[in-house]
């Protein structure tokens, strides 16, 4: 498509005058940004992040509490990473009343276990319920799947901080050998093979080189919440900057096992405030502190919906707002499309972002 656009537009410079070539040039540009427009989107969100600067706190190894297995309500065998030895291990993030989004991750992306052939593990991370009915069924649940990590903490919105915490410390202490870990929310479709295939192209380097790698949607410049009714309310006891560190979106992110251990060891010592930060501006903090410098991804979507198109959902890794209905539908359709050439993953991934650009734009100004 593209290079026959170019085509049409050198016998048009050919034939005509005036503002034609203009034109003509200008269309050859959309197409080519289109095409590329991840490769831009990079660039672009790269030169604008601030970067690690000042002096970071660096914390002993003893100041970090050791984790025990008494701490989770329910979790699989002690012995579950030691026995799969997942070369990645995803932990999803869900509420406990949410049963039907669990069900639809194990019956798609979550039921993979060998991806480009790596071991991938895929757990469910959540907190507690006053509810005696859902404290039963979890229980059930625990007990037929064997993949749900409940830590011993009210499960509200409030705490979701208090979630990634008990999310690092298990990975840490249970799973230290995973090469790389996700958070993702249970709202998101996730593609571990798109990961996979962007960190192998982008760094590629052996096991005993592995890079601190924090890895997601950044977000830059963002101004803390002084509104004291907001449930994104945050102190300047808290923290007292102008603006946050820059930090990966809390609905999907990835961490290299080298960044895990060290973000988890700042975060295990780091004092909490109250009310809590927002769990994914906790991490990005302490990955500041820890000198961590996140790596924004154009295919991991935090902020405005992709459509669904199966050539373009096949390169992107995640995808957000996606109901277990929809996520169930999606990756039927996937799974049944036939394999999608690089030049149609390119065109679709180009015309997905800039439709899900357009429906932001087009929101946010009503």
């Amino acid at each position: 498509m593209v290079i026959r656009g170019m085509w049409v537009c050198k016998v048009r410079l050919v034939k005509h005058s005036g503002l034609t070539p203009i034109l003509c040039l200008l269309t050859c540009v959309c197409f080519l940004a289109v095409f590329f427009i991840d490769y831009l989107e990079e660039w672009a969100t790269c030169f604008g992040m601030s970067g690690i600067s000042g002096s970071h706190v660096g914390l002993p190894p003893q100041s970090m509490p050791p984790t025990r297995p008494e701490e989770f309500l329910h979790m699989p065998s002690r012995l579950v990473c030691q026995r799969a030895k997942p070369y990645m291990i995803t932990l999803v993030t869900s509420a406990p009343g949410n049963q039907k989004a669990r069900q639809a991750v194990r019956d798609t992306w979550g039921g993979e276990v060998q991806v480009r052939g790596h071991r991938v593990m895929t757990l469910f991370m959540l907190g507690q319920t006053s509810d005696p009915v859902l404290t039963k069924e979890l229980a059930e649940e625990a007990q037929e799947h064997g993949d749900l990590v409940q830590g011993r903490f009210l499960d509200t919105y409030a705490n979701l901080t208090l979630k990634t915490l008990s999310m690092l410390a298990w990975a840490r202490r249970f799973c230290p050998e995973a090469h790389f870990v996700a958070k993702v929310d249970d709202d998101v479709m996730f593609n571990p093979n798109a990961l996979l295939h962007y960190i192998d192209l982008k760094w590629g380097a052996p096991e005993s080189e592995l890079a601190e790698l924090y890895i997601g949607r950044v977000h830059m410049k963002v101004v803390p919440d002084r509104d004291p009714v907001s449930k994104h309310f945050l102190s300047e006891d808290a923290f007292g900057g102008t603006t946050f560190p820059d930090y990966c979106s809390g609905t999907a992110y990835v961490l290299s096992r080298p960044a895990l251990l060290k973000l988890s060891l700042v975060a295990s010592a780091a004092p909490l405030p109250k009310p809590l930060p927002p769990e994914d501006v906790f991490v990005g903090l302490c990955a500041h502190t820890a000198g961590i410098v996140p790596t924004h991804c154009p295919y991991f979507s935090g902020g405005p919906s992709v459509p669904f198109a199966p050539c373009c959902y096949q390169g992107m890794v995640s995808v957000h707002h996606i109901k277990p209905e929809e996520m169930l539908h999606y990756w039927t359709d996937m799974q049944y499309a036939a394999p999608c050439s690089w030049l149609r993953v390119r065109t679709s991934l180009g015309i997905c972002k800039l439709r899900a650009l357009l429906r932001h734009f087009l929101w946010s100004g009503l």
